[in-house]
């Protein structure tokens, strides 16, 4: 068996909902738990970091004083015992570097920003579209089992793709658009479903 975890959402926070309530910019907390469209977020995102006047600086000031949720440590260290382990995540590297350090520097796959020399955020640069799901499909190629765990939009279709694909503490409109994905909402859930998951119990 392989796992593969989303980042945010299953083992730290929102960046950008910490960054909305460290700003008090509201519509930052706009994440892809409401839109399943990644581009328009994102597009959205970067108009209102200019808006504002927001560089890469400013968000990795917020960044440096989170830390992974409550659990998320022990839980990625039980997975790690048991199988290696993938975080796919919609996340940038610029971003990520000071979390991932937080959770002992597991093997993360994500995209990058296009950052001007002030700082500004001029764009972002995907690493493959819907790579999340491509790279569960790789993975299968190569006669791995895969399990998947994730919480948003943009995490369904490498659920989809996965062997077994499980719901960690998503919002109620994921829940609600796919049924067909266990819901847990605890790490001591999560594990018992991927106990599940590499048996071949949950499809």
């Amino acid at each position: 068996m392989l796992a593969c975890l989303d980042l945010e959402g299953v083992l730290v926070p929102e960046i950008w909902i910490n960054v909305a309530e460290r700003t008090g910019i509201a519509a930052l907390r706009r994440t892809t738990r409401d839109e399943p469209d990644y581009d328009k977020l994102m597009r959205g995102r970067l108009a209102i970091l200019d808006e504002h006047k927001l560089g890469l600086p400013d968000i990795q000031a917020v960044i440096d004083t989170m830390a992974p949720l409550d659990g998320a440590e022990a839980f990625l260290a039980w997975l790690r015992e048991r199988t290696q382990v993938i975080i796919l995540s919609d996340t940038f590297a610029q971003f990520a570097a000071p979390l991932m350090r937080k959770l002992g520097f597991p093997t993360l796959f994500c995209h990058a920003l296009e950052v001007a020399p002030g700082g500004r955020i001029t764009g972002y640069k995907l690493r493959i579209d819907d790579g999340k799901r491509r790279a569960v499909e790789a993975l299968r190629a190569l006669n791995f089992r895969v399990v998947a765990a994730g919480d948003s939009y943009n995490d369904t279709s490498m659920l989809s793709a996965a062997h077994a694909g499980i719901l960690f503490c998503p919002p109620a409109n994921v829940i609600a658009d796919f049924p067909q994905f266990p819901v847990t909402t605890t790490y001591a859930e999560l594990q018992n479903a991927f106990v599940r998951g590499s048996a071949g119990e949950i499809a």
